[in-house]
Order: C-alpha cells, then structure tokens, then sequence
C-alpha cells in the first residue's frame, strides 16, 4: 500500500454565479477528500473570478480503505449575517494519479479547468485546481504497519 501526501493548489475561479440579490459574492472553497476537510480563505471583493493561489494537503493511500477515490471542491459565498450560500461545485477523480504515484513516487495532474455545477445542475463557471500525489517513504514500506513481529525469544 502507497501512502503519501495528496496536494491541492487551488488556482482561481471564474464565471461564478452570484447568489445574493446584489449579486456580488465573497465566494471560498471547502475541500473534502475521504473524510478530511480543508477551507480556502474568504476571496472578499473579487466576484465572480476570485484567485487564491492556497495549497492544501490531505492524507492519502492507495489502494486503501473504500474505492470513492473523489476529491470534492464545494464554492461558498460568505454571508456575515445569514448562512453562507452554495454556489456550486466539481469534484475531481484521482484514482488514476494515485496508481501513477504509487508506482513511480510521485505524480501530477498540472493546473486545469474544471465546471463549476450549481445545485439546479446548471454550469455555474469553472475553477482551476492542480493536483499532485507523493508517495511518503517510510522505514516500513513492503511490511504491514501496526502488526506484530515474531521474535526469536
């Protein structure tokens, strides 16, 4: 089993949808991936084409537990004074890039675009994300991890 550090640089966004009556947003992203979350910072004043440029980085392993090998990235528009509105989201499949890691160490899928779907499944833009997989060497590789050894005594 591969175990390793998945990276996300999230890049920017753009096209998004404004859900406020006034129409401009303060859109961040929440990152999930098997269980773990992450929170971009609030893009404040920059509408609809917000740009982060933030890496986050998750626990990852391959072949692992479950086969939801599926990297969610919800847009949310900050609201100081009522609940925070869904703009949309993408969700990204990394099984792929985590084979590839697993067997050469490391890999890439480089900064692309990808559709925003707002919650009436309409496009509500696009954001463009980069991810990579870096296989974490250990004193453990090819043992099983947590187990017992038999002694000589």
């Amino acid at each position: 089993m591969a175990i390793g550090t998945l990276e996300v640089k999230l890049v920017s966004a753009k096209g998004l949808r404004g859900t406020d009556f006034l129409g401009g947003i303060d859109p961040y992203v929440v990152i999930q991936y098997k269980g773990q979350e992450r929170k971009s910072s609030v893009a404040r004043g920059e509408g609809g084409s917000p740009v982060w440029n933030e890496t986050f980085t998750f626990r990852a392993e391959y072949p692992g537990s479950g086969d939801d090998f599926k990297l969610v990235l919800k847009i949310m528009d900050h609201d100081n004074f009522s609940a925070d509105d869904f703009i949309g989201q993408t969700s990204i499949y990394v099984e792929d890039l985590l084979a590839l890691g697993a067997e050469n160490g490391v890999s890439e899928l480089r900064a692309q675009k990808y559709s925003v779907v707002g919650g009436d499944l309409n496009y509500s833009g696009e954001i463009q994300v980069g991810v990579s997989f870096t296989q974490k060497e250990t004193q453990y590789d090819g043992e099983e991890v947590g187990g017992w050894q038999e002694s000589e005594y």
